[in-house]
């Protein structure tokens, strides 16, 4: 029996992915995000273990909330992680005709993808930077990593649709260069995203790293002004569409 590492549920979810959901936020995840809300979610070490029977009980249990749009997020840490426990489950919830997304930032175990993609409704991954020394230095990552995994996306038989998620930190990528920036990075796919979404930082998670006996790295650092960070949002959406059309007409011309 497959099992996987979960460090909580959040059963009435609105904010991953469209309508009611119950989002699994899986143990376990490579990056060391500045900015990370669930420091505890980090160490792949953790978390409970739950097997995809536990999962459908879960999902049954609230399906009645979802009605038309809403349904199951696996998020994290990063869910692609846990490839083997996350394929047995998507494959369990498209049998009962669930809608799965899956809220990642590219960063998971490539032997899983032909058989997990395929089973993904929309993707919600998350742009952490959008060059490879900024990348690095945010989250402790490998930029190249996050480029093959958009650029192979539907090598891997995807054939969902994708949200675009920025993590808006104040006096780093407040400003129009970072959103064409964003814009330019997420080309490969742009026939498959829906929208852009920008998600001010915020500081509710600083208490935790306190009780972990860990440094905060961005101590001092304001929340993201909300009404700006929508307007970055609509800018950002705004290019987004404008090199769209310019590609359709390369298309057509």
């Amino acid at each position: 029996m497959v099992k996987g590492y979960l460090h909580s549920v959040e059963t009435m979810g609105l904010f991953d992915g469209p309508g009611i959901r119950t989002v699994f936020f899986l143990q376990g995840c490579p990056l060391r995000c500045t900015y990370c809300h669930n420091p505890d979610s980090q160490p792949c070490r953790g978390g409970r273990e739950i097997t995809v029977s536990e999962v459908l009980a879960t999902v049954r249990r609230y399906r009645n909330y979802y009605a038309s749009d809403g349904g199951v997020t696996f998020s994290g840490g990063e869910p692609l992680l846990q490839g083997a426990f996350l394929t047995a489950a998507c494959r369990a919830l498209k049998a009962e005709g669930i809608h799965i997304a899956i809220d990642s930032s590219g960063f998971g175990d490539p032997r899983y993808y032909p058989e997990l993609l395929p089973l993904v409704d929309l993707l919600l991954l998350d742009v952490k930077a959008f060059e490879a020394e900024p990348f690095t230095a945010l989250t402790e990552g490998n930029f190249q990593q996050f480029q093959n995994f958009i650029s192979q996306l539907e090598s891997w038989g995807f054939k969902g649709k994708v949200r675009i998620r920025h993590v808006m930190l104040p006096g780093v990528s407040d400003n129009r260069e970072s959103m064409r920036a964003l814009v330019r990075t997420i080309q490969p796919i742009a026939q498959l995203i829906e929208a852009i979404e920008i998600l001010p930082y915020h500081t509710l998670g600083v208490e935790k790293y306190t009780a972990l006996g860990k440094s905060y790295k961005l101590a001092g650092v304001p929340p993201m002004d909300q009404e700006e960070a929508k307007a970055y949002e609509d800018y950002a959406n705004r290019c987004f569409r404008q090199s769209l059309s310019r590609e359709r007409t390369r298309e057509i011309a």
